[in-house]
């Protein structure tokens, strides 16, 4: 047999052993792995990285050890050269995709398309960004041993390492941005503060966290634009996130109604309201009257929902509602100017001034659970509790509310107001 013919059937022989290896390992890694997770998915994300780099490694060794055909031509060193480097790029996909198999039976373990899934969320985007930073340090070291098979690079080694310090002074200031960027993903996958689908406010927007990556963070914003952002900017600046502990959020809806409004009766009509609608988590249900100041009284609804998505329905649904109700029901309590002409008590029928008997009695009454934000039910006395602060005697300040002028009352959307 001529020696090319017989390099040529030993490198056809290595390579039909490797594809027949790959195919017994393939199927017994399956056949192993009827309990085993981790096994099926080594299987399946390894089986064509192991072909491709085993048969050209197979090929490689068959070749180096063959007969002395050709063995001092050019063009059998180049192929040689090129059967080495394909060894390398296959082993390090082979090595990314053993990588990938175990992240993907790690997240397997946590579902995200539960209710309470703040945990899951939490591990997917750690996983996530070190899945990304593995495939950057893999295809780095390949790039690295592919480059030293070339003799020109490793006779040039003194030089590049006596430049080192230079060159890395530059490639910091060039890349300090993208540098910067990098090691804010790594600080957001490991801090905690955002993960995959949170609910956030930034730049005024509201949205969720769609993908987050080492350089930047998509924002779906809920009419389904997205706004980009670096991922430096999250460990920069400020932003919300409605879902840092839990997915329940509150939510407010305000009226500027007339003084003359029944509060007790629109209070009563919010719970008869949100008792019938499954946008409520049964949670947090407060009417309140949180101003009084000029000619209206601004009355506040806060109600709770499961998700963000829910309080906004929930929000628009209680606004509606109510507004129908005060022009149907009550149009006395219809926002309204005054000119009081004549008397002091201006002829309004409605006006009670009594200070005896039934009025005495209903302004010491105590007020509803339906009427308090902190206390009156579990959820408000576990809201109580965390606002109270430490138990310490505190020097006499200003007024609940106001600090050197500045109202800290309720806004629209806030949490809560302070305690007292």
């Amino acid at each position: 047999m001529p020696e090319y013919a017989e390099t040529i059937a030993t490198g056809l022989g290595a390579a039909a052993i490797a594809l027949l290896v790959a195919e017994v390992l393939y199927r017994a890694m399956h056949w192993l792995g009827r309990r085993s997770l981790l096994l099926i998915e080594l299987a399946e994300h390894g089986h064509r990285p192991f072909q491709v780099a085993g048969t050209i490694f197979a090929v490689q060794v068959g070749l180096r050890h063959s007969t002395g055909y050709a063995e001092d031509a050019e063009w059998r060193h180049a192929l040689l050269h090129v059967l080495v480097l394909g060894t390398i790029a296959g082993a390090a996909w082979l090595v990314g995709a053993v990588l990938l198999a175990a992240e993907d039976t790690a997240l397997a373990r946590f579902r995200t398309d539960v209710p309470d899934n703040r945990q899951a969320r939490r591990i997917k985007t750690q996983v996530v960004m070190l899945r990304r930073v593995t495939i950057a340090v893999i295809v780095v070291l390949a790039l690295g041993a592919t480059l030293m098979t070339f003799p020109s690079v490793r006779g040039v080694g003194a030089s590049v390492l006596a430049s080192a310090g230079v060159i890395g002074v530059v490639a910091a200031l060039a890349a300090q941005t993208v540098l910067g960027n990098v090691f804010a993903g790594i600080q957001l996958a490991f801090s905690d503060a955002v993960r995959l689908d949170d609910v956030v406010v930034v730049e005024g927007e509201w949205g969720r966290i769609e993908e987050l990556t080492l350089s930047y963070v998509v924002v779906q914003i809920w009419d389904d634009r997205r706004l980009i952002l670096p991922t430096s900017y999250f460990t920069s600046k400020p932003f919300q996130n409605w879902t840092r502990t839990k997915a329940a959020v509150l939510g407010t809806a305000e009226f500027d109604v007339d003084w003359s409004v029944p509060v007790q009766l629109m209070r009563e009509e919010l719970r008869r309201l949100v008792e019938g609608t499954e946008l409520w988590d049964g949670r947090v249900c407060v009417l309140q009257v949180t101003d009084a100041v000029g000619g209206l009284v601004r009355v506040r609804a806060l109600v709770s929902a499961a998700d963000a998505p829910s309080l906004w329905d929930l929000r628009c649904l209680v606004r509606e509602h109510l507004v129908a109700w005060i022009r149907d029901q009550r149009p006395i309590a219809l926002p309204r100017t005054r000119a009081e002409v004549g008397g002091a008590s201006g002829g309004f029928d409605w006006l009670d001034v009594s200070t005896t008997g039934r009025g005495r009695s209903a302004s010491a009454a105590e007020a509803p659970d339906d009427a308090r934000v902190f206390g009156g039910s579990d959820d408000g006395d576990a809201r109580s509790s965390t606002f109270v602060g430490p138990d310490e005697p505190v020097d006499p300040g200003p007024p609940a509310g106001h600090l050197n002028g500045a109202d800290l009352g309720p806004r629209n959307g806030d949490a809560g107001p302070p305690k007292g």
